[in-house]
């Protein structure tokens, strides 16, 4: 743990003391200090799991399957490299996806036939992940509004097989303007300050952060959420997901949203039993959340999983005239 403290911004660490609960702190920290083992999902869009596996396990690739998530697997951290020089990898059978981020699409459950929308898509890790649950039947809108990003999601999603995604290089906080009410879900993995992805065996990954980047990018994410939350028919669902611990980009971002469409918007509680989960925080700095933000879920980062936060919303009346 001290070598952590020694090497993250102090400031960043202070904040951690009082977000994730004292009985994790240390395991959080620790974790921080050491490579991840390397998860991936079969990409059915592609390739059957009955056909893929036996080739990875006959590579020499110790294969370990995920709890609650189905044909999703995980190997040590020293075959990263292998897994990505592996046959199954460069043709698309495989995606190298950490477990966390998996979650989003799992709680949004999109059905075949439906009208999604990811709103801040690249690189394209949730929006084939979506594609694969629906079986390429119905249809995706991802939106990239960074256009070398959005490039790289459109190889992607042709790599992998996503053949119900159409793709817009727009920004994302404006299209509600073009497409009102239009989706049954929206999943909005927000751009965000990135700390649940802080490792000390990557200095880059935090060598940016500050409060002021928090107060940047939360900016980004008020415009974003409100804008899926326009964007989804009443009766749909949206989910909101960051990367991050802090507060300022989480609860409080999904708060003011429940503020201003009172009464047409409701947290759903999510149910996923993980170990290294809690629940979304109730306050922060003396400014209180809406009490069912606590239905929300934290993923605090382990030897598996990044830090997360995940919140699923339902949208029980129209918002038309709240712009």
């Amino acid at each position: 743990m001290s070598q952590t403290k020694n090497c993250l911004p102090a400031a960043f660490i202070e904040r951690l003391t009082h977000i994730v609960p004292a009985a994790q702190l240390d395991s959080v920290l620790a974790s921080m200090q050491h490579p991840r083992r390397t998860a991936f999902r079969i990409n059915t869009l592609m390739d059957e799991a009955a056909r893929v596996l036996p080739a990875l396990q006959q590579a020499g690739f110790r294969l370990e399957p995920l709890n609650r998530m189905a044909g999703a697997y995980s190997v040590p951290a020293g075959q990263r490299r292998a897994l990505t020089e592996s046959e199954p990898y460069h043709r698309g059978a495989i995606y190298i996806q950490n477990p966390a981020s998996m979650l989003p699409p799992l709680l949004l459950q999109p059905q075949p036939g439906e009208r999604v929308l990811d709103l801040a898509a690249a690189p394209g890790s949730k929006t084939l992940q979506l594609a694969a649950m629906m079986d390429n039947r119905g249809w995706i809108s991802a939106v990239e509004v960074v256009r070398e990003r959005f490039f790289r999601l459109r190889r992607n999603l042709d790599k992998h097989g996503a053949q119900i995604v159409h793709t817009y290089n727009k920004d994302g906080s404006r299209v509600w303007r073009q497409v009102a009410e239009q989706f049954d879900r929206v999943l909005l993995d927000a751009p965000c300050s990135s700390e649940g992805q802080f490792t000390t065996l990557e200095p880059e990954s935090f060598r940016y952060w500050s409060r002021k980047k928090i107060k940047e990018m939360s900016r980004k994410q008020k415009r974003l959420l409100y804008s899926a939350i326009q964007c989804v028919k009443p009766g749909g669902l949206v989910l909101y997901s960051t990367c991050t611990f802090a507060p300022e980009e989480n609860e409080a971002i999904v708060s003011k949203m429940l503020r201003k469409f009172s009464g047409r918007l409701e947290v759903v509680p999510v149910e996923v039993a993980l170990e290294n989960s809690v629940p979304g925080l109730s306050g922060w700095n003396g400014r209180r959340y809406a009490p069912e933000l606590q239905q929300a879920l934290r993923i605090l980062p382990n030897e598996l999983m990044e830090g997360f936060f995940v919140c699923l919303l339902r949208k029980t009346g129209s918002t038309m005239g709240d712009d």
